[in-house]
């Protein structure tokens, strides 16, 4: 059956949200086909990272929307115990691995995903791609300047990218609607949402219907990585898949938020031990 949002939708239910199952798969104009993977009942498409480029800048091609979310293994756990969280995740467009922590979990589960889809990988990638077609992005998030530096910073090595417009994430409720009219009014084809998790998510899914943008993602801190406030961990860290440990040994006052890692990997022990979570 072919559902009405480009996506082919096999006979099984799904318990996780109506985007979220194995019977769900994805194409676009480009003939690529991506199959939803649920893990801890998150269902993550499993896809590379040019797979979702392409995807994102086919949505905005034609002008359908969709919303990008990128769960790591903390976000995962969150998903766990959230259910509004969890049903926001699910019913997104696209939900990339982002993190080493997700693809062992779904390696333990017996159904590897084909590699991790970092965030500010992913927006980079957009960006660049965005550049070529002359597509506007609004930049949505961090502290005042944060945005406007990242714009700065991306145009000089992206000269074609336009920037369309910029907000800094800190505002009142009552000033969202007028955030909304700025986003919309700006013509952005993308949007970046850097809110920070859960925050970013519920401004994407409370507003899916006010915001007339194609693609909108939720990115977390890649704001900061773009203004140059914040550094990523060193390749030989990412190949590894060691950038937790690398924030880590900067920040060691993050070491509480490290160990939900080995937590979400022992809930996938759990879960395979106890017969969870089987390919339908």
């Amino acid at each position: 059956m072919d559902g009405s949002d480009g996506k082919i939708v096999m006979l099984q239910v799904c318990p996780f949200g109506k985007r979220a199952c194995f019977g769900i798969t994805r194409h676009h104009k480009k003939g690529l086909f991506f199959i939803r993977t649920d893990i801890l009942s998150v269902g993550f498409d499993n896809i590379t990272l040019s797979e979702a480029v392409n995807t994102a800048m086919d949505h905005i091609e034609r002008g359908q929307r969709c919303r990008v979310v990128t769960p790591n293994a903390e976000i995962g756990l969150d998903c766990l115990k959230n259910e509004d969280l969890r049903r926001v995740v699910n019913d997104s467009q696209l939900v990339l691995p982002d993190g080493i922590g997700v693809i062992y979990a779904s390696k333990i589960l017996g159904r590897p995903l084909k590699g991790k889809v970092a965030g500010v990988e992913f927006a980079e990638k957009l960006v660049e791609a965005m550049s070529r077609a002359g597509k506007g992005l609004f930049l949505f998030g961090g502290k005042p300047g944060v945005a406007e530096a990242a714009a700065e910073k991306l145009t000089a090595k992206y000269p074609g990218l336009v920037i369309a417009g910029t907000n800094d994430g800190y505002y009142k409720p009552e000033e969202e609607p007028g955030i909304i009219k700025k986003i919309n009014d700006s013509g952005a084809s993308a949007l970046f949402v850097c809110l920070g998790c859960p925050k970013q998510e519920f401004f994407m899914d409370r507003n899916d219907g006010a915001l007339n943008v194609p693609v909108m993602a939720g990115l977390g801190g890649s704001l900061d990585v773009f203004s140059g406030n914040s550094q990523r961990a060193p390749k030989i860290f990412v190949d590894l898949g060691l950038e937790w440990l690398h924030r880590l040994l900067k920040e060691p006052k993050r070491i509480k938020r490290m160990a939900r890692l080995p937590l979400y990997l022992l809930y996938a022990f759990k879960s395979k031990i106890k017969g969870e979570n089987k390919n339908a």
